[in-house]
């Protein structure tokens, strides 16, 4: 890891010049592009075959130019970034672990704070490392401006705080959304007189019904949802709210912005628990919230006040697994659908639950908005609460958890990891049944994972 105390570098030292130097020389290559102008352009082809099929040189991107997410994932804000948040000649980016920064006179001072000079101030407010991660999220979801905040919980509340004024806004959400964000709009918003409406997830009468006739504020929604991996038509559901100016705000953590970029068809706000797909190694807490400068100004002032910094060292895990999100979520969208179609056919399988597959009800809708549904997949086995607790346990590649998206593969039966204990009709509220098991695929090779299942299958 490279470490640094402070990202300044004198502009006027032989260091700095030589590093100018090499920056002109290499513009001459390829071109940096910024999140706003990486959103509208084309990729250019990257092997020309000649007559005498030899492989000619990889032609530079030109200006107008957007490059692939894989490109982008290892790039953006790093080398490819917007206003150099990190002044620096390492190639990993350095984490700043100092708290504060220091101002050369009070006349630099006053350029900060008149927004003429960049820089960086208190921890809490900013940090050059978190600043890097934020332009690179910005970059692969199409946004102005990210902000990335201590978990993903804390991106829920600070946008919902932000965005809905108490004593007159008003939230409409889904049944189907994330359990703990579900939670605290009912029974947290609902307390700072804050309406509050639910409604199915493809109930677009109900909608657009609520919508007409009482004022709304934010539409909130998560796509695809959890464990029954629902999807939403953003596009749609972005015209009924922006027709009466409520805005649209997408969790797209069981997505991630490799599959699905929610701002591009119509979302006002996008949120990710960066713990899952983004980082991607079950080694870091983090969240994230994407949109305009205009929102995410409005949500950064509120995220002061609730304390919910990242530290540097935690954004800089994120960097570094982000630079292989691509790869990553490229093995568990493959494996996910291969084994869904495997387990459809299978006799001891009642139900698989994955938009990728034709039978799913949502596959047209993840189908216009998405490149790939994932590495989560859900299905109810034939057989009983016990039973299916005796094929989790002889599965023997997952490790039985929570959570998603990393590179070791999950499995959870939620009767047990997350509603032991609840009725059986907050069980049948939620959809949970016994026989029900989410599975999250790493990136482990398919045909061990295929045969572990298989061989568990046996067991009941």
């Amino acid at each position: 890891m490279a470490r640094s105390s402070s990202p300044l570098v004198n502009k006027g030292s032989p260091t700095e010049q030589r590093r100018l130097l090499r920056a002109r020389r290499s513009s001459k290559r390829i071109t940096a592009l910024s999140p706003s102008s990486a959103a509208c352009s084309t990729l250019p082809t990257t092997e020309q075959q000649d007559d005498a099929g030899v492989v000619a040189a990889a032609t530079a991107p030109k200006q107008d130019t957007t490059l692939s997410d894989e490109t982008l994932a290892v790039h953006a804000g790093e080398k490819m970034g917007k206003n150099g948040a990190m002044d620096t000649d390492s190639i990993a980016t350095p984490i700043v672990s100092g708290t504060t920064h220091w101002f050369k006179s009070s006349h630099d001072l006053i350029a900060f704070k008149e927004g003429r000079r960049h820089s960086f101030e208190y921890g809490r407010y900013g940090n050059p490392t978190v600043k890097v991660l934020e332009d690179k999220i910005s970059t692969l979801e199409r946004a102005e401006s990210t902000l990335v905040t201590s978990s993903g919980m804390n991106a829920i509340v600070a946008t919902l705080l932000a965005l809905v004024p108490p004593g007159a806004g008003h939230v409409v959400t889904t049944t189907e959304c994330y359990s703990e964000a579900r939670a605290f709009i009912r029974d947290k918003l609902s307390k700072m007189g804050i309406k509050v409406t639910f409604v199915e997830l493809n109930d677009m009468e109900t909608l657009k019904a609520v919508v007409d006739q009482a004022e709304v504020t934010l539409f909130y929604t998560d796509c695809p949802t959890n464990p029954h991996l629902k999807c939403i038509d953003i596009k749609l559901v972005a015209e009924l709210c922006h027709r009466k100016r409520a805005l649209v705000c997408v969790d797209s953590t069981l997505a991630s912005p490799i599959n699905q970029k929610p701002l591009t068809v119509g979302a006002d706000i996008v949120v990710h628990s960066a713990t899952k797909y983004i980082a991607g190694h079950h080694d870091v807490i983090a969240g994230c919230i994407s949109g305009s400068d205009a929102l995410i100004s409005r949500i950064r002032a509120w995220h002061r006040d609730l304390g919910g910094a990242i530290s540097p060292d935690a954004a800089y895990m994120i960097i570094h697994g982000l630079k292989t999100m691509a790869l990553r979520v490229e093995t568990q969208n493959h494996t996910a659908l291969r084994m869904a179609r495997l387990l459809e056919n299978h006799p001891k399988m009642e139900r698989v639950y994955y938009p990728g597959l034709i039978s799913s009800p949502w596959h047209h809708i993840a189908k216009s908005q998405m490149t790939g549904c994932g590495g989560v997949i859900s299905f109810e086995v034939a057989s009983d609460l016990h039973g299916v607790m005796r094929f989790v346990d002889a599965l023997e590649i997952p490790f039985i958890a929570t959570s998603l998206g990393g590179c070791e593969s999950l499995v959870q039966q939620p009767a047990v990891m997350s509603f032991w204990g609840e009725s059986d009709e907050e069980k049948a509220k939620n959809g949970i049944k016994d026989n029900l098991v989410r599975f999250s695929f790493g990136v482990e090779k398919f045909e061990d994972l295929r045969d572990d299942i298989l061989q568990a299958l046996e067991k009941i």
